[in-house]
């Protein structure tokens, strides 16, 4: 039985290299899905030396198509809050990296970049004025979006590990960057305890748990954790402060002229359904 399986096994991958390929698209149709280089944030160098990003400025993705629709309109990925991790592995050409290894900065300006592809760098959406509160529908331009690059060293190249010591208590803090498997264990955990009723919001001590590595040397989870829950507020907003500046990634921030109240703001771009799925009439 072993002979005869391993005899077609033979047969079958024969036939499979000798099955001549063609591109459909380019050699029917004349229509070749193009392919963009996009620059990753953070240069590379969080990423450790096996991996196909170390040390990469930029990555190759080609376009959205049909398919990556289908992957965005999975209630099954959207449910597990893998959809774009999906959507990124299904556009990235280089099928080796680890995309929900990435760091959610270099992640974020992928998924800019095939939404620029995808459907354009119009994104038409409803914001409210800082100034006056009155809601009212905007076209920002995201090919303007600003790309911020990493300005801190990490304690080593290769290394997603960065150090800081808080302005209270001086101890030095090694934290790193949050990534698209992270964010998306955030996510869970934060779904099971509303569904267990739990009424508390604790997304700023459940990130930090996530992004510090070690407090003074002491790399135990529960030690850390017990340090977080009890950290003077004022080295906790100094930590956070200091991630947010200098977490490289896309500045989703724009310019907008109010029609209500005239006032030029700086507002947040949210990133609601009309992201991915824009009114193209």
């Amino acid at each position: 039985m072993s002979n005869d399986r391993s005899s077609r096994n033979k047969v079958f991958g024969g036939q499979q290299s000798n099955v001549p390929t063609s591109n459909v698209m380019k050699d029917d149709f004349g229509y070749e899905v193009p392919v963009e280089l996009v620059p990753l944030p953070s240069g590379g160098i969080v990423y450790p030396a096996d991996s196909p990003l170390h040390g990469q400025s930029t990555v190759e993705v080609r376009a959205m198509t049909a398919r990556e629709e289908d992957i965005l309109t999975s209630r099954a990925l959207i449910k597990k809050g893998t959809v774009i991790t999906h959507l990124i592995k299904s556009c990235m050409i280089n099928k080796d990296v680890a995309v929900h290894k990435m760091i959610s900065g270099d992640r974020n300006a992928l998924m800019v970049a095939l939404r620029v592809t995808g459907y354009g760098q119009s994104y038409d959406v409803d914001v409210t004025c800082p100034s006056c509160d009155v809601k009212n529908k905007q076209s920002f331009d995201l090919a303007e979006l600003p790309v911020k690059q990493l300005g801190i060293e990490p304690v080593e190249i290769g290394q997603n590990l960065f150090n800081f010591e808080l302005p209270m208590t001086k101890k030095t803090v090694q934290f790193r960057f949050l990534t698209g498997q992270d964010e998306q264990e955030i996510m869970t955990i934060s779904e099971r305890k509303k569904k267990s009723g739990f009424q508390g919001d604790n997304l700023v001590t459940m990130r930090l748990k996530f992004a510090i590595v070690s407090i003074d040397g002491v790399t135990d989870k529960s030690k850390i954790n017990a340090f977080i829950r009890n950290m003077p507020a004022r080295d906790s907003l100094a930590l956070r402060k200091y991630i947010d500046k200098n977490e490289p990634g896309i500045e989703m921030k724009a310019w907008m002229d109010c029609p209500a109240c005239f006032e030029t703001s700086e507002v947040r771009l949210p990133m609601g359904a009309g992201f991915f799925w824009p009114d193209t009439e």
